[in-house]
Formats: C-alpha cells, structure tokens, sequence
C-alpha cells in the first residue's frame, strides 16, 4: 500500500536567516550561496559598511529571490543589525529565524541541525558551541579563545543558564514566537548582544540549547578590541546579574532559594564589617580582640557563606526546561524534513511506482 504525501511536507516552516554585514563584502556573496533550500527567507543588514557590502548582497540577491537587503544609514553594531532583521522576519510572517555572521565562519550546512531542536518542540533558542570538541579549538584564534573562556563564568552568573558554554557564539536560532516577547529597543547593539539576549531569554523562561560546532577562521579581520571587551563586559554581567536575580527571585517568585540569598547577604555582610571595624580598633589600641569578638564576627562569615552557597546550588537547577513558544499563541510548527535535497530512498521509490500506476 502506497502511503500519500506526508502533509508536513506541503507545508514547511518559514525558517528566516539574518545576515548582519559589515566588513564582509568579500565573504558574504559566498556564503548566500550556501544556503540551503530549506531557507525561506533570507535578510541581509548593511549596518552602514564602508565597503560597501549590499552591493555583494544585491549581486547575490540577482540569483536568488529569497534575499532582501536591508540597510542602515548608521551604524548600530552586530546588536542593532540582528535586531532589525528580527523586526522584519516577524513582520513577514517568519516562523523561526537563524542568524548568521557574514563573514563565512558560520557553515550554513548547520543550519538544519539547528533547527532541530525548535521544530521537535525541545526549545526555544539555540546557539553554537565551539568548545564543545578539543580538535575544533586548534583552529580559533588565542586571542578569542582566552577571551571566550575567561567570560564564560561571568556569562553563566549574568544568563543564568549555569549548563552553556561558549556565551559569544552568534550562530543562533530562535522561535519567532519567542523573539516576540523579548524586549527588542533594550537590547544591547554591540558585542555585547549574545550574552544580553541570554539574559532576557532567562527572564522569560525559555530552554536554550547548545549545539556543538566547528568554527571556520579564514582572512577576516574583527573589528572587537579584545582589551576593551575583558575591560567592558564584567560590569555588564554584573549589571545582568542583579537584574535577574530580582526578576527571578524578588519580582516574579519568591522561594527557599530567596531567603537563602538575603538571610546569606546580611550575615555577610555583618560579619565583614563588624570584624573589619573591631579589627582596626584592636590595632589601634594596640590589643587582642577577645575569643567573643572574633566569634561574632567569623560566624556570620562561614553560615553567611554556607546559605549563599546553597543559594548557588539551588540557581544551578533553576534552569528553564518547558519551552516558552508551547504556551504562547500562534501555529504550532510541526516538525518537517530539515533538507529538502535529501529524500528517503524508500519515499521516492514509493512515488515513483504511484505515478507509474497512474499513467498505467
């Protein structure tokens, strides 16, 4: 019995791709062209170039009718490109929408493994990860590779997402669903927009995935400042930090972990300053401080640390694990057959011998 077309089929997903560009108008016409079918759309921001690189996207876009160039009259950075093209995919109706560099490090290839995740219903937000293989970081660069991993802990405390690794990977997919609900005009638009966006992503409670990866380092030349990024980024992560930790724990919930962090804060606290206080008099009296002194300021120290602690372990756990886009309005996309250029051996024997039959 021969079964009939899968109804998935005769309706795929509109996957969107945003490309910011800006210094790649040697790398970004190479890289339209390995996109694969199963793309619909293809969004391409000229964040003021001084090369000039829609003129490659509008030779590329001759060949291909799923681009669309965007430009910008100012520069915004990488944040403030991804941001339009994400403004745009939503308003034409994108299901899921993929951002790729346009400097060629990211292999389109990838995308449908990818995609995976978001059309399975398993999550929300995807992202690369280059670390995740030892033969794959021989490629990258020294610089990037001491700058990424030194960030990454920071990265973890600021997101809240303690299970991801490499937080400045841009190879990204998101449920369109889900870009909807984040608050687009507050993101960041510099280098700072990967780790930004995990940080409103954890605030709304959507699952991120990792996918593991292999980075392409051609001649491309970055224009990030890797002193002033380690200079900068620490106190963004801060300032993330004790954002999500209101939000999560004052604003929207209230739990054991809540009294775990404040009960631990004040002890702390106490225990420093009372110690450093009878500290500084004991020197400049020129005596011991007494066995009850030294108590009353250790012990603080050790349960403070203790519950802060425990706070840490309880935060570690508190990842989001329910997809976000399940309880949000709109189509639920069914999960489709990823490459369109690949057919089962078995599918196109079957319609082969439908249409002989037909024509018999």
């Amino acid at each position: 019995m021969v079964s009939r077309t899968p109804p998935e089929l005769e309706s795929p997903p509109r996957i969107a791709v945003v490309v910011p560009c800006y210094r790649v108008s040697r790398q970004v016409g190479d890289l339209l062209r390995r996109i694969g079918p199963e793309v619909w759309r293809v969004y391409c921001v000229d964040d003021a170039c001084p090369e000039q690189s829609g003129r490659a996207v509008e030779a590329a876009a001759a060949d291909d009718p799923r681009i669309r160039l965007l430009v910008h009259s100012n520069n915004q950075g990488v944040g403030g490109a991804v941001v339009t093209g994400y403004r745009q995919a939503i308003e034409d109706g994108a299901e899921v929408i993929v951002k790729l560099d346009g400097d060629g490090q990211m292999d389109p290839a990838l995308i449908p493994n990818l995609l995976a995740p978001l059309l399975n219903g398993e999550a929300d937000y995807v992202k690369g990860n280059r670390f995740f293989r030892l033969e794959g970081l021989m490629s990258m660069p020294f610089a990037r590779l001491v700058g990424n991993a030194g960030l990454s802990f920071l990265s973890k405390m600021s997101t809240g997402y303690w299970t991801l690794f490499d937080p400045t990977n841009g190879y990204t997919a998101i449920h369109a669903a889900v870009a909807r609900e984040l608050p687009l005009d507050k993101l960041s638009r510099r280098y700072f927009f990967e780790t930004d966006i995990l940080f409103r992503l954890n605030t709304l409670r959507a699952v991120v995935a990792d996918l593991p990866m292999e980075a392409r380092y051609g001649d491309e030349k970055s224009s990030m400042n890797l002193w002033r990024i380690l200079g900068m980024f620490p106190w963004l992560h801060l300032r993330n930090t004790a954002k999500r930790l209101f939000y999560n724990y004052f604003l929207r919930d209230f739990s054991i972990a809540t009294v775990h962090l404040l009960v631990g804060i004040v002890l702390v606290l106490f225990g420093v300053i009372f110690g450093g206080y009878h500290w500084i008099q004991a020197q400049h009296l020129a005596r011991f401080a007494s066995a009850g002194t030294v108590m009353l300021a250790g012990l603080p120290v050790i349960l403070g640390t203790q519950l802060l602690l425990n706070f840490l372990s309880m935060d570690m756990t508190n990842i989001p694990r329910d997809p976000l886009h399940r309880r949000l309005p709109g189509r639920r996309i069914t999960p489709v057959l990823l490459d369109l250029r690949r057919l089962d051996a078995a599918a196109a024997e079957e319609a082969e011998l439908l249409e002989y039959r037909k024509s018999a």
